[in-house]
């Protein structure tokens, strides 16, 4: 036994069959923030064999490597990541911890990889999006979070029993107060979900809206891209053509999200939404 790992492997939840398993393992951490430098330090003294890291302002469906991991982390904190994640986790049936952070209080879910995806458990965005930098937020609380994530990816990789894929863990930093549920049961959504994508994925033909308005965004990076406000999309104000796929820009996507369900509700099925982040 190693005395690097000699504690560890004590535990009859790892052994030396665990630690060998994680030594064997690979887990991708998409975000090298504050949950990501709690995550890594951990799973790298836990015995990890192989971390992708990969920031969250390079994320892509073509370059996260979901197929080559055991594990996925999720420390973007961001909902296109989140929901774009999930997605490729869920058709690659891979395992992903996700994790949120705002103010004084936070949450962590062990999703897909046989488990309902995060789409499942929270089908909707928000109306609005708090930001760490409008809400602040408390490095205590990201630490604790991202540390939980750790524990969750170890015990995927271990397999413990009963495995925590179908739970979330909810912590309010301010009372003290932990809850949570298992979300083992939920349904994913029926109708094809509206897809997050990046910009080079708009093609010639695609209508874009840009949401944001031109004191976020003075320019476009989408040359052809048309200026609208989402209130504009809400209240049925304008009518667009149903073959081409329209895409929806905004910072967060919560606005992109917004719009899209009211073209949807207007007959619109070719949809796609764009974060450009901060």
């Amino acid at each position: 036994m190693s005395d690097r790992y000699a504690r560890q492997e004590i535990l009859p939840e790892v052994g030396a069959e665990g630690q060998a398993r994680l030594a064997a393992a690979t887990v991708l951490v998409v975000g090298a923030g504050g949950l990501g430098c709690a995550v890594l330090p951990y799973l790298a003294a836990a015995g990890v064999g192989r971390l992708i890291i990969l920031d969250h302002d390079r994320v892509e469906e073509s370059n996260l490597l979901v197929e080559a991991c055991d594990v996925a982390v999720d420390a973007a904190d961001s909902f296109a990541a989140t929901y774009l994640l999930s997605d490729t986790c869920q058709r690659a049936l891979k395992p992903l911890v996700s994790a949120s952070v705002l103010g004084l209080r936070g949450y962590v879910g062990a999703f897909c990889g046989g488990a309902p995806s995060y789409r499942a458990v929270f089908p909707e965005l928000p109306r609005q999006a708090g930001s760490c930098a409008e809400s602040g937020v408390l490095g205590t609380a990201v630490a604790v979070m991202g540390t939980l994530q750790a524990h969750l990816a170890l015990a995927l990789l271990l397999k413990w029993q009963p495995p925590v894929a179908g739970r979330l863990l909810s912590v309010d930093f301010r009372t003290l107060h932990v809850g949570g549920f298992s979300f083992a049961a939920a349904r994913e959504p029926a109708e094809q979900p509206i897809p997050f994508i990046v910009p080079a994925e708009v093609g010639e033909a695609d209508i874009v809206i840009d949401l944001r308005s031109m004191s976020e965004t003075p320019v476009s990076p989408f040359p052809a891209a048309l200026r609208l406000e989402v209130e504009a999309l809400e209240q049925a104000q304008l009518q667009f053509p149903s073959e081409p796929r329209i895409v929806l820009c905004c910072r967060s996507g919560v606005r992109a999200w917004r719009a899209a369900r009211a073209l949807q509700s207007q007959g619109h099925r070719k949809l796609a939404l764009i974060a450009m982040g901060e």
